[in-house]
């Protein structure tokens, strides 16, 4: 058995997170040094698995910035999905997810990933699909415990 892991004491891993996702300079920081780790030879598929991304991403990364130098790994306006819940609604999701589900009808003491599905299709008439939940859910910073997982 070899030593445990260090373990930060003042941060959890989903705030390490946030700290990446909501810096800019943080997000180009990853993909410079994705980048850096491809020209040591390192595989994109491996890399994709490291840094939680597809291979592809991994790959577009190296030709934006091959071809644009930093720049290229900024964010540009207008790329990616637009969220189907509009700035106001996800604050308001995360106002009622701060409550407990029997304020809205639900005959549950805690949230879960399908419970929060139906409260968004019936307040706010979205639909998602399960694995979309939890994403939009880590965006607004809400975790689950494993318990709340689905079974695969």
């Amino acid at each position: 058995m070899g030593r445990k892991a260090k373990q930060l004491k003042n941060y959890t891993t989903e705030q390490v997170e946030q700290f990446i996702d909501n810096d800019e300079n943080h997000r180009i920081g990853v993909k410079l040094y994705a980048i850096l780790q491809l020209t040591r030879g390192h595989s994109s598929h491996a890399l994709g698995r490291f840094f939680h991304t597809s291979f592809k991403q991994i790959c577009n990364w190296a030709d934006r910035f091959d071809a644009e130098g930093v720049n290229g790994l900024r964010m540009k306006p207008g790329r990616g999905r637009p969220s189907r819940l509009t700035v106001e609604q996800r604050r308001q999701l995360k106002e009622d997810l701060s409550k407990s589900p029997k304020e809205f009808g639900y005959d549950s003491h805690h949230w879960s990933g399908l419970l929060i599905g139906d409260h968004i299709k019936n307040r706010y008439q979205v639909m998602y699909k399960q694995a979309a939940i939890y994403n939009l859910m880590r965006k607004i910073g809400f975790t689950f415990s494993q318990r709340d997982m689905p079974c695969e």
